[in-house]
Protein backbone atom coordinates (compact mmCIF):
# COMPACT_ATOMS: atom_id res chain seq x y z
CA UNK A 1 0.00 0.00 0.00
CA UNK A 2 2.84 2.34 0.88
CA UNK A 3 4.28 1.52 -2.60
CA UNK A 4 1.44 2.31 -4.05
CA UNK A 5 0.83 5.79 -2.53
CA UNK A 6 4.54 6.64 -3.35
CA UNK A 7 4.16 5.85 -6.84
CA UNK A 8 0.83 8.13 -7.26
CA UNK A 9 2.95 10.84 -5.50
CA UNK A 10 5.70 10.38 -7.42
CA UNK A 11 3.26 10.52 -10.75
CA UNK A 12 1.45 13.85 -9.44
CA UNK A 13 4.43 15.51 -8.99
CA UNK A 14 5.86 14.61 -12.05
CA UNK A 15 2.97 15.78 -13.83
CA UNK A 16 3.40 19.26 -12.07
CA UNK A 17 7.38 19.79 -13.09
CA UNK A 18 7.26 18.72 -16.42
CA UNK A 19 5.65 21.95 -17.85
CA UNK A 20 7.97 23.80 -15.57
CA UNK A 21 10.82 22.37 -17.42
CA UNK A 22 9.20 22.62 -20.51
CA UNK A 23 9.01 26.60 -19.98
CA UNK A 24 12.49 26.46 -18.93
CA UNK A 25 13.70 25.56 -22.67
CA UNK A 26 15.12 28.86 -24.14
CA UNK A 27 14.73 28.85 -27.55
CA UNK A 28 17.43 31.46 -28.72
CA UNK A 29 19.95 29.29 -26.86
CA UNK A 30 19.09 25.58 -28.65
CA UNK A 31 18.61 28.13 -32.59
CA UNK A 32 22.15 29.58 -31.54
CA UNK A 33 23.81 26.22 -30.35
CA UNK A 34 22.32 24.01 -32.85
CA UNK A 35 21.33 25.94 -35.64
CA UNK A 36 23.84 29.04 -36.14
CA UNK A 37 26.31 26.77 -37.76
CA UNK A 38 24.50 26.72 -40.99
CA UNK A 39 21.63 29.18 -40.94
CA UNK A 40 21.30 32.77 -40.24
CA UNK A 41 18.39 34.57 -39.07
CA UNK A 42 18.70 38.17 -39.35
CA UNK A 43 17.11 40.76 -42.14
CA UNK A 44 20.22 40.73 -44.55
CA UNK A 45 18.50 37.64 -46.45
CA UNK A 46 21.95 36.59 -46.81
CA UNK A 47 22.33 32.63 -46.37
CA UNK A 48 25.25 30.62 -45.29
CA UNK A 49 25.10 27.02 -45.91
CA UNK A 50 21.46 26.44 -45.58
CA UNK A 51 19.05 29.46 -46.43
CA UNK A 52 18.48 32.68 -43.86
CA UNK A 53 15.58 31.58 -41.57
CA UNK A 54 14.15 35.47 -41.33
CA UNK A 55 10.47 35.28 -41.24
CA UNK A 56 10.57 31.54 -41.99
CA UNK A 57 7.36 30.86 -39.87
CA UNK A 58 4.43 31.68 -42.50
CA UNK A 59 6.93 31.78 -45.38
CA UNK A 60 6.16 28.95 -48.55
CA UNK A 61 8.42 26.30 -48.11
CA UNK A 62 11.82 26.22 -50.44
CA UNK A 63 10.86 30.17 -51.71
CA UNK A 64 14.28 31.59 -50.26
CA UNK A 65 15.40 33.83 -53.34
CA UNK A 66 18.91 32.57 -54.30
CA UNK A 67 19.40 29.42 -52.24
CA UNK A 68 19.42 26.22 -53.90
CA UNK A 69 16.78 23.89 -51.99
CA UNK A 70 17.23 19.91 -52.71
CA UNK A 71 14.78 17.76 -54.26
CA UNK A 72 13.59 16.39 -51.24
CA UNK A 73 12.57 20.33 -49.83
CA UNK A 74 11.68 21.35 -53.41
CA UNK A 75 8.82 18.41 -53.21
CA UNK A 76 7.16 20.63 -50.65
CA UNK A 77 6.93 23.63 -52.96
CA UNK A 78 3.42 25.51 -52.86
CA UNK A 79 3.08 24.49 -49.29
CA UNK A 80 3.98 26.81 -46.13
CA UNK A 81 6.00 26.91 -43.60
CA UNK A 82 3.26 26.41 -40.43
CA UNK A 83 4.41 25.95 -36.93
CA UNK A 84 2.88 22.38 -37.55
CA UNK A 85 4.94 21.94 -40.58
CA UNK A 86 7.88 22.79 -38.83
CA UNK A 87 7.85 20.75 -35.65
CA UNK A 88 7.62 17.35 -38.50
CA UNK A 89 10.69 19.50 -39.69
CA UNK A 90 12.23 19.86 -36.79
CA UNK A 91 11.43 16.32 -35.58
CA UNK A 92 13.44 14.57 -38.59
CA UNK A 93 14.10 16.40 -41.24
CA UNK A 94 15.06 13.31 -43.62
CA UNK A 95 11.83 12.16 -42.72
CA UNK A 96 9.53 14.93 -43.60
CA UNK A 97 11.88 15.53 -47.12
CA UNK A 98 13.57 12.61 -48.29
CA UNK A 99 16.49 13.69 -49.96
CA UNK A 100 17.33 16.50 -48.09
CA UNK A 101 20.96 17.82 -47.43
CA UNK A 102 19.94 18.92 -44.17
CA UNK A 103 22.64 16.65 -41.99
CA UNK A 104 20.52 18.13 -38.85
CA UNK A 105 18.82 14.99 -37.37
CA UNK A 106 16.30 17.00 -35.53
CA UNK A 107 15.17 17.33 -31.79
CA UNK A 108 14.01 14.91 -30.12
CA UNK A 109 11.98 16.38 -27.54
CA UNK A 110 8.85 18.21 -28.42
CA UNK A 111 9.46 21.30 -26.24
CA UNK A 112 12.56 21.59 -27.42
CA UNK A 113 10.99 21.98 -31.07
CA UNK A 114 7.95 24.10 -29.94
CA UNK A 115 10.89 26.88 -28.03
CA UNK A 116 12.75 27.28 -31.65
CA UNK A 117 9.57 27.44 -33.18
CA UNK A 118 8.52 30.23 -30.86
CA UNK A 119 12.33 32.23 -31.01
CA UNK A 120 12.29 31.86 -34.78
CA UNK A 121 8.43 33.66 -34.66
CA UNK A 122 9.49 35.61 -32.17
CA UNK A 123 12.59 36.92 -34.14
CA UNK A 124 10.61 38.78 -36.76
CA UNK A 125 8.15 40.35 -34.47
Amino acid sequence: MRILGFAVAAALFAGIAAPAAAADVDGAKLFKKKCTVCHRLDETGKKKVGPNLWGVVGRPIASMPGFKYSKGLGRHKGKTWTEENLDAWLTKPRAFAKGTRMAFPGFRKAEQRAAVIAYLRSAVE
